[in-house]
């Protein structure tokens, strides 16, 4: 087996495109796709499925998958311990890791701080999404922990025993608007103006759920941002666009500086880390338990 094939395969997983992974790895298609199924053919399973477009991992292929990428990592990390490197100069083990878009700008750098004071360093992969997006990575097997926001309110479609989870944290969703916008609607009377999240979300979810709350002003919809990003909410806030249900780590800065004004009774919600029950290397084992979650064996 060539490590070729392992770097090929892995390229091919984050992008779901034969062509697009041959540009990445400057060969033509051709051979690119026929390394690939020399891939398969040591191995004696088909990796792929490649009667769906994007291709999709089969079930050997996302068994397969966090053998290979412990596997490559493990190669280049020995090969960087030779020469006389230094211990500090190698590579660090590393763990992925998927979260909603305002966690990583909030609670992912405090905790990782955290994390890396009990278990040591280790490099990070992470990708920012939305919460479907994340759960699919989770699922898919390319992930080995989520990061999110719950709400007893809003089922999570895991298997607990597959994607077991530890509550590592809270926040608040919390209404805030412009105080000198919100003055001047104010007197004119009538329903606030309110941004809100894409149709399905699940920050839209809570939000619905907060503004049903007793308290919550009176509001109309003037404004939906597709892409349901809490950031972009924020800043259409702060220009005084309307008002907006925020996690409150995500505004405390504003709301200290008097820059946004809380409007109505926040929601309590617990930030939680799901993990991947089936990815079990060393790394991911330490930092499960520095989070607070209980070890399981691999499903497998």
């Amino acid at each position: 087996m060539d490590l070729k094939w392992l770097e090929d395969f892995l390229n091919l997983v984050e992008t779901k495109s034969f062509s697009a992974s041959a540009r990445n790895r400057n060969v033509t298609q051709s051979a690119f796709s026929r390394r690939i199924r020399s891939l398969e053919l040591w191995l004696g399973a088909d990796l792929l499925d490649r009667s769906t477009y994007p291709i999709r991992l089969t079930d050997d292929g996302r068994a397969f998958r966090e053998s290979a990428e412990e596997i490559v990592r493990l190669i280049y990390q020995g090969r960087a311990g030779l020469g006389g490197r230094s211990a500090a100069e190698r590579p660090a083990a590393s763990i992925a890791i998927t979260a909603l878009h305002s966690l990583t700008l909030t609670f992912l750098p405090r905790w990782l701080t955290g994390v890396r004071g009990q278990v040591g360093e280790i490099a990070t992969r992470v990708l920012p999404e939305n919460y479907a997006l994340c759960l699919q990575a989770l699922v898919e097997g390319g992930y080995d922990f989520m990061l999110t926001y719950h709400h007893p309110s809003v089922p999570v479609p895991l298997d607990p025993a597959r994607f077991p989870h530890a509550t590592i944290g809270e926040d608040r969703l919390t209404a805030v608007a412009n105080p000198v916008h919100l003055a001047i609607w104010q007197d004119r009377g009538g329903r606030l103006p309110l941004l809100q999240y894409s149709r399905g979300s699940f920050l839209g979810l809570l939000a619905a759920l907060a503004q049903n709350q007793p308290g919550a002003p009176p509001t109309q919809v003037v404004h939906v941002n597709e892409n349901s990003l809490a950031e972009a909410l924020k800043f259409m806030v702060l220009e005084g666009h309307g008002i907006a249900w925020l996690p409150r780590q995500l505004v405390e800065a504003e709301l200290a500086a008097g820059r946004l004004t809380v409007v109505a009774p926040e929601l309590p919600m617990e930030i939680r880390l799901y993990r991947n029950a089936g990815r079990s290397r060393a790394v991911v084992e330490r930092v499960w338990k520095a989070a607070g979650g209980r070890t399981y064996a691999n499903p497998e």
